[in-house]
């Protein structure tokens, strides 16, 4: 078994922020733990609220402790809420059942640790981790989902696919802005015309 060295860590959360910025993404906040859950590298961003290392920790050590995403487990949660309350009570370290905990695996599935992200929403918190790990040359278990034998042994449950949750914005016109109501109109240099 090989270890995630630091300059993998780095990478994943440089290029967590990078997609991150990339997305237009809050302040972001990025740990990567390594296969025994120890902290391998953190940042937070300028402007990250209070909390965040404990978040993104919770995220990255509850996809480690089940060995699926964090946003698989929260899915489990709300199924099976009596199991993850006697898993909360084992558990040596806190949890944090929301999207942005990725595991991170080698081309072979073989399980390097995980990293965690928080500031956004869940959808953008993985898209931007799974974003990091790539950037690394490593894997998240959604590179495995075509090869069904690797993912029963792998233990890989497979989810739907991430997609931006925001709404898309309709393109105006050149020169034309929003107004209060929502309307767009143009530019402040023009003036509306009065009466007949």
């Amino acid at each position: 078994m090989r270890g995630l060295s630091l300059e993998e860590a780095n990478t994943i959360v440089a290029a967590t922020f990078a997609a991150a910025k990339k997305r237009k993404c809050r302040p972001m906040s990025a740990i990567v733990l390594d296969a025994g859950g120890r902290v391998k590298a953190f940042q937070k961003q300028d402007g990250a609220s209070m909390l965040r290392f404990e978040i993104c920790y919770g995220k990255a050590y509850v996809a480690l402790a089940l060995g699926r995403p964090s946003k698989l487990v929260l899915q489990k949660a709300r199924e099976k809420p009596l199991f993850v309350q006697s898993l909360e009570r084992l558990a040596d370290y806190p949890l944090f059942l929301e999207g942005g905990g990725q595991l991170i695996r080698d081309k072979t599935g073989e399980l390097l640790g995980a990293v965690g992200v928080t500031g956004d929403a869940n959808e953008l918190d993985d898209l931007c981790a799974i974003a990091g790990i790539h950037a690394a040359k490593l894997c998240a278990d959604s590179d495995f989902f075509d090869d069904p034998d690797l993912m029963r042994a792998l233990s890989i449950h497979k989810s739907a696919a991430l997609a931006d949750p925001r709404p898309k914005t309709k393109s105006r016109a050149p020169g034309m802005r929003a107004g209060r109501n929502g309307s767009s109109r143009r530019g402040a240099s023009q003036t509306a015309k009065s009466g007949p």
